[in-house]
């Protein structure tokens, strides 16, 4: 009987912690198409309050200066890939790491990018939020 209890214990626990990944794929997709068509309220839906949004430049953004750069065209995403992406849940946190390639008009300039990005999404009132993000050099 013990046996059973546990293996169904586990299966539970396999299939919440499937549904949770499932989830917060969802939600980077989700930031994917909105930093290609940005708006205020998709954005702030996003991200935490309390986000932490690192550039590979070195350049650190709070929610409002985030959403900012994007809702005026400061930063414009024309298209956006992600590759290579994995997810470590732990609780109600998600690491989701990848390389973005991305063509991007950033202050006028037109580019081509290519990143690694960390994203920490943190499960905030049942809903995954942004918190964190930095981006960095590929070597």
């Amino acid at each position: 009987m013990k046996t059973l209890f546990t293996l169904c214990f586990l299966l539970c626990c396999t299939l919440v912690f499937a549904q949770a990944e499932r989830e917060v794929e969802a939600k980077v997709e989700a930031l994917r198409l909105a930093l290609i068509d940005p708006t205020e309220a998709n954005l702030k839906a996003l991200s935490s309050e309390n986000l932490s949004y690192g550039h590979s430049s070195g350049k650190l953004e709070n929610q409002s200066q985030f959403i900012e750069a994007l809702v005026s065209g400061v930063s414009d995403f024309a298209s956006i890939t992600f590759k290579d992406q994995t997810i470590q849940m732990e609780k109600d946190i998600a690491i989701v790491r990848h390389k973005l390639a991305a063509d991007i008009t950033d202050g006028g300039v037109s580019n081509s990018i290519e990143i690694g990005v960390m994203l920490v999404w943190h499960k905030e009132k049942g809903q995954w939020k942004l918190l964190a993000r930095q981006a960095y050099k590929l070597p």
